[in-house]
């Protein structure tokens, strides 16, 4: 089961990266296919620092401003907060199990436990899609008070 939400996170975050620079460019221009090659193909672990369940390393691939944004957001909610952890935990443990002997791992969570986190994660998974495009319509930087 965690491999399976962690997989699952994994493809929808992708493509909402993809779908977004084909918004924001077009599905066969160039920079779509650099970002296809170049930051999504095989590098999706490598967006996150799964050890400091946040989402900071992955919002600063949007540049500075957007971090800031995104984590004062995140500072006033909560929920978003837990939901992240959430999602940082699946992603970790799922790393810890593919990269630390699959076939002797000991996963210390239930299955209703892990459930529990994919449902809190899949709320970050779903904001963040939401926030990219709105972020993005504002053409302002939110952190300078516009």
């Amino acid at each position: 089961m965690l491999l399976a939400a962690a997989s699952y996170f994994e493809r929808q975050l992708t493509e909402v990266v993809v779908s977004y620079v084909e918004a924001v460019t077009a599905p066969n221009h160039v920079v779509t296919w650099l970002i296809k090659k170049r930051v999504v193909e095989r590098q999706y672990h490598t967006w996150f620092d799964w050890r400091a369940r946040n989402a900071n390393q992955f919002f600063s691939m949007f540049g500075d401003s957007f971090k800031a944004d995104m984590r004062k957001l995140v500072n006033k909610d909560e929920k978003l907060s837990s939901s992240i952890q959430a999602f940082m935990e699946i992603g970790g443990e799922r790393n810890d199990m593919v990269h630390k002997d699959f076939g002797s791992y000991t996963l210390e969570k239930t299955s209703e436990e892990i459930y529990e986190m994919y449902r809190s994660a899949a709320k970050f998974v779903e904001w963040f899609s939401q926030e990219l495009r709105k972020y993005s319509a504002t053409g302002k930087d939110r952190s300078q008070g516009a």
